[in-house]
């Protein structure tokens, strides 16, 4: 674990590097809302064509003959809002693994900023906005984004104000389940045990899983598939912490180790890894690539997943079908938690998605606006997200379904497109119940059943993150190095061992509390009792 320490500590040394550079470059002279635009909503106020430049992400996955800046959604974009307005959309890629890194250079350089940016960190959204590096955008959002802020509704533009001012259009999260546990059904038959609904049940199921090889696999057996990855530690962690405040915790996941209950989770954890009932070199997959190549190969008998993430044409379910004659996957909610009362608890997300924001440098604080606006209008939003009717999807009782006939050239033309819906995490189509209606009518039809059945397990008893009314400084003063610790401290606690346990947690989260843990529990402690006193 030296190498990950190490590595750590050099993101800390980058990020304050680049926050001492922000705090010079954001605060330079910059023109004020009301100037960054002419009241034709063309910022040079005289008709001439100008230039509005987007970040887009940029995942590497662009299908032949587009580009991330030259597809099918961008050149759509410039037909229906370029064109129209006197705009040219330049998109701006960066790389989604290198998002922050990135953007806190090009804020830092003030000219070669994007018009429009995101994050999906609300620390950093919060550190530009408290160094003046934003744009105020509520007049702008009354003069020219009444269909955005319709969309948006006002509970999450909550999420994009600082001190009463709208520094962020927040984008709107169609869907705040997270995630859901899978099971080989095939395997349960073979040793003749039931679909196990707590805790002590599925130890009971892995061991047997562990001791009678129902898939015959000798050393590729793993009874319970593990990464070191959000989806399979937080449902983990999750069982066993107890919420702060009814059914809310802190929002940061590396907030994690602050919450009662979480050295259960860790010593449970360490009791599977020292029994040989995890996936032995979990700290190794970060991105879980080891993972899923186990699980379509039949290796794994119950794992914790993204409530999505394994139904898509093509991928895990699939793969897992056709490499293992007879393999029988089911959605399972076997995690219980005694701190409150055994139920199945699991974190939801919150209702807002990415924080947008217009760089205070930009002189395109209207044009953006109204791009945002143009998306929320008319049937913008189903063109970009469901493609061509007819082609990619047909209208069904006003949800569009996706076309299992589609051609690929169709299917190419979409690859982006949630990432060009920057206003809607998922598809948007009316309240959540309709959302998810719409969202599984997105997937291979013999997955959509599964899908449902996912996603009640993923609505069932969940816990969402507390929102204040201001930032936490500590959050964004020692987020990076506490997000690296909490990896350290669940790697090191899980393969100690079980006679050094003790020790080791005790070690490890002394130096989380010494890295900002303690100002950082302190912080959130005392803004919970001024919330409750509100």
């Amino acid at each position: 674990m030296t190498g990950k320490a190490t590595k750590g500590s050099l993101k800390k040394w980058v990020g304050l590097a680049l926050t001492m550079v922000m705090g010079v470059s954001l605060l330079a002279g910059c023109s004020s809302a009301s100037e960054q635009g002419g009241a034709d909503g063309n910022a040079s106020g005289n008709g001439e064509r100008v230039t509005l430049k987007v970040e887009v992400f940029d995942r590497g996955n662009s299908p032949s003959p587009y580009t991330i800046t030259n597809n099918y959604l961008s050149k759509l974009v410039q037909e229906k809002f370029g064109d129209p307005n006197n705009i040219d959309v330049q998109f701006v890629p960066i790389q989604r693994s290198e998002e922050v890194t990135k953007l806190n250079v090009l804020m830092a350089s003030n000219t070669d900023v994007p018009d429009i940016v995101f994050v999906y960190d609300s620390s950093v959204f919060y550190r530009y906005a408290q160094q003046g590096g934003l744009t105020d955008v509520g007049e702008l959002l009354d003069q020219y984004g009444p269909n955005l802020k319709k969309f948006l509704g006002e509970d999450t533009l909550k999420f994009g104000q600082l001190e009463g001012q709208q520094f962020a259009v927040p984008g709107k999260r169609a869907i705040t389940g997270r995630y859901s546990s899978y099971i080989r059904q095939d395997w349960l038959d073979k040793l003749g045990l039931p679909l196990p609904t707590t805790t002590d049940e599925l130890y009971t199921t892995l061991k047997a899983f562990k001791e009678k090889d129902p898939g015959q696999l000798g050393s590729k057996n793993i009874p319970m598939g593990m990464a070191l990855a959000p989806a399979q530690f937080e449902t983990l962690i999750y069982s066993f912490i107890k919420p702060v405040s009814g059914d809310l915790t802190y929002a940061q996941r590396f907030e994690l180790p602050l919450h009662e209950g979480f050295k259960d989770a860790m010593k449970f954890m360490n009791k599977l890894y020292n029994e040989g009932l995890i996936s032995k070199d979990f700290s190794l997959d970060e991105d879980k690539t080891q993972l899923a190549k186990d699980v379509q190969n039949g290796n794994i008998g119950y794992w914790s997943e993204d409530v999505d993430a394994i139904f898509y044409a093509d991928g895990t379910l699939d793969n897992l079908r056709k490499n293992v004659e007879g393999s029988n996957l089911v959605p399972v909610d076997a995690y219980t938690n005694a701190n409150v009362d055994n139920k199945h608890i699991k974190s939801r997300y919150g209702s807002n998605g990415m924080y947008i924001m217009i760089p205070k440098s930009s002189k395109r604080a209207v044009e953006a606006i109204k791009y945002l606006d143009w998306m929320a209008s008319d049937n913008n939003l189903r063109d970009i997200l469901s493609g061509v009717e007819g082609e990619n999807y047909e209208l069904v009782d006003g949800l569009p379904v996706v076309k299992e006939d589609a051609t690929q050239e169709a299917k190419d033309r979409l690859f982006n497109a949630g990432d060009m819906a920057i206003i809607s995490n998922g598809k948007n189509v009316g309240d959540q119940a309709m959302n998810e209606k719409a969202w599984v009518l997105g997937f291979p039809q013999n997955n959509q059943e599964m899908l449902k059945q996912s996603i009640d397990i993923a609505n069932t008893d969940t816990v969402g993150p507390i929102i204040f009314d201001k930032p936490i400084e500590a959050e964004m003063k020692y987020g990076t190095a506490l997000k690296d610790k909490l990896n350290v401290i669940i790697v090191k606690t899980a393969m100690a061992k079980p006679e050094e346990f003790e020790a080791v947690y005790e070690r490890e989260m002394n130096d989380y509390m010494s890295l900002g843990g303690e100002a950082l529990k302190k912080e959130l402690e005392q803004a919970v009792q001024e919330l409750a006193a509100k």
